[in-house]
């Protein structure tokens, strides 16, 4: 079927993705379930969660200036032993601009904890800026980096694994240090039945392209898948997929685990329910809750195994 012929061909071109098994991460948000802003002991309760139930010892967010968020994260992340991909929300420039302030702010004395910056988060997929207009921000972020630390900090993007099999975001594999490529089976329609080979089918055909585009496996950024995940109980269907907790500890053993053992590179969506987040509108246009797809629930508790 057409999953293994480019699953199969993707990994014989990039022979590093199966050396060893892949890192796991989660995605981690700035709020506490009442929507108030989470602490440094907030953040050192989520990490002693995460690490107890998966081993994962890495998270990633999406705007550092949210709630202050880097200035709270980052001390937690040193004294729990956690790495953290702070993210730049580069939509508007009042936005960029904070994000960028906040994490040139924490990166001289937390660099070491830092894995990495992402500046943008499906901006290509929302049309919000060409692959060059992205380049250039991301080269922005570089510059300001190396005038604050003399660590290297690794810059890229996080977006749709489309907009990166397309071709949409070609101008921005010469300017990053890594790519977080975004793929939901959940979101394509998908029923347990056909979503690992979606999901796996996503990532290949990115990461070929990248790698074409980039001259080669060797040549390319550091590839990550950047988010998957699967609504658990109380969430919305979206079309043959069907929201549910068994069904997201189906996915979650067969995508997410099988994605590891292929030794790709992977955040969950999400580590936590966030349940002061209102509905979004889906490609359908219908009302969509993004409050239960957590790995976990809202006080912690998990939901099923995290452990491959």
């Amino acid at each position: 079927m057409r999953f293994s012929i480019l699953a199969s061909t993707a990994l014989v071109a990039a022979p590093a993705l199966v050396s060893a098994a892949g890192t796991l991460g989660f995605a981690l948000g700035t709020k506490k379930a009442d929507g108030t802003c989470k602490s440094q002991s907030d953040y050192e309760s989520d990490f002693d969660a995460i690490s107890a139930a998966s081993g994962s010892k890495l998270v990633r967010g999406y705007s550092a200036s949210d709630c202050k968020s880097a200035a709270s994260i980052m001390p937690a992340a040193k004294s729990k032993g956690f790495q953290v991909v702070l993210g730049i929300w580069p939509d508007v420039q009042s936005s960029f601009d904070a994000d960028l302030s906040a994490i040139t702010g924490v990166a001289g004395k937390y660099a070491d904890s830092i894995y990495g910056v992402t500046c943008g988060s499906e901006t290509l997929y929302r049309g919000n800026f060409t692959g060059e207009e992205l380049a250039d921000k991301i080269k922005t972020v570089k510059t300001a980096l190396k005038g604050v630390t003399s660590t290297p900090i690794k810059v890229g993007t996080a977006d749709s694994w489309n907009k990166f099999a397309d071709g949409t975001g070609d101008a921005v594999v010469g300017a990053a240090d890594m790519i977080f490529v975004n793929a939901f089976a959940f979101w394509q329609a998908q029923g347990l039945d056909n979503a690992t080979n979606t999901y796996f089918d996503d990532i290949m055909q990115a990461f070929g392209h990248i790698q074409t585009v980039a001259g080669g496996p060797d040549k390319a950024p550091e590839l990550w898948n950047g988010e998957t995940g699967w609504p658990t109980d109380g969430g919305s269907d979206y079309g043959a997929a069907k929201a549910g907790t068994t069904n997201a500890k189906t996915y979650y053993q067969s995508a997410i685990c099988g994605m590891l053992a292929w030794g790709v590179n992977l955040f969950y969506f999400e580590a936590f329910d966030e349940p002061w987040k209102p509905d979004s509108i889906g490609d359908n246009g219908k009302p969509a809750d993004e409050t239960h797809w957590g790995a976990m629930d809202a006080n912690r508790g998990t939901k099923f195994s995290l452990k491959c």
